[in-house]
């Protein structure tokens, strides 16, 4: 199972799309931006640019922390601390780039 992330114009253009494995979720939980990956839609988040700044932050941590965010690397080899940061950082610059684009998730 995986999350798939897009970004949409307001035509309902997709503009970008990324996938990462569910194996990773703890990892991105610990780094605090589980919901907004996952669940942006819970936490009332529609617009690319009001991530920049929580997966900035949590993209911090995941680089500064890396032997303390290893540990949640699923033990099956699915998703590692190196995908999910560049998952992040791939992401981060997309809603950089459009940030008047709309959030879907699919999971």
């Amino acid at each position: 199972m995986s999350l798939d992330v897009y970004l949409d114009t307001n035509e309902d253009e997709q503009i970008y799309h990324r996938n990462i494995t569910h194996n990773l979720n703890t990892m991105a939980e610990e780094a605090g931006i589980y919901m907004h990956l996952w669940r942006p839609d819970e936490i009332n988040i529609t617009k690319a640019s009001e991530l920049i700044e929580p997966l900035s932050k949590g993209l911090c941590l995941l680089v500064c922390n890396k032997a303390q965010f290893e540990k949640f690397n699923p033990p099956n080899g699915w998703g590692t601390w190196e995908s999910l940061v560049d998952f992040v950082t791939d992401y981060l610059a997309a809603c950089k780039e459009y940030p008047n684009s709309t959030i879907r998730v699919c999971r």
